[in-house]
């Protein structure tokens, strides 16, 4: 497996073809939620696996932090680290661009998988496109 930042618009499509499938197939996001205003002010992660997308995330700063964001696998490479690989990529380019904290908003029940990370859960529950999310954060 291989996590690189989009460099091209192919690589972004590929990203945004698995974040199609995982979000807007698979849990009913509408397409206008899911690309929204902030794809060219944020930096785009891919993960390959023998030259197949398979993951994908984006990264960008908000008030003064790094927020990480559609972190999302394909179900058939899930299990296999996939996550956990975009999720160390993205925490490097951070730490390489000066951030020292950084937040996500968490599905609930990706909590556990945050947490083994190193998140912390800093919010109530709150619904984003009618999936229950909490927002986590990280001091690198």
């Amino acid at each position: 497996m291989n996590v690189k930042i989009v460099e091209n618009p192919i690589e972004l499509e590929d990203a945004f073809s698995v974040r199609k499938i995982v979000f807007v197939e698979e849990q009913n996001v509408p397409i206008e939620d899911e690309i929204d205003q902030f794809e060219d002010e944020s930096t785009h992660f891919v993960l390959y696996h023998d030259g197949t997308a398979i993951g994908a995330g984006r990264f960008r700063e908000t008030d003064g932090y790094g927020k990480v964001e559609r972190i999302c696998v394909l179900k058939e490479a899930r299990k296999l680290g996939a996550g956990k690989a975009i999720m160390e990529e993205i925490e490097s380019f951070a730490r390489i661009e000066g951030f020292q904290r950084l937040k996500l908003n968490a599905q609930t029940h990706a909590i556990p998988f945050y947490a083994g990370l190193g998140y912390e859960v800093v919010s109530e529950e709150f619904m984003d496109a009618g999936i229950p999310h909490k927002t986590m954060m990280k001091t690198l």
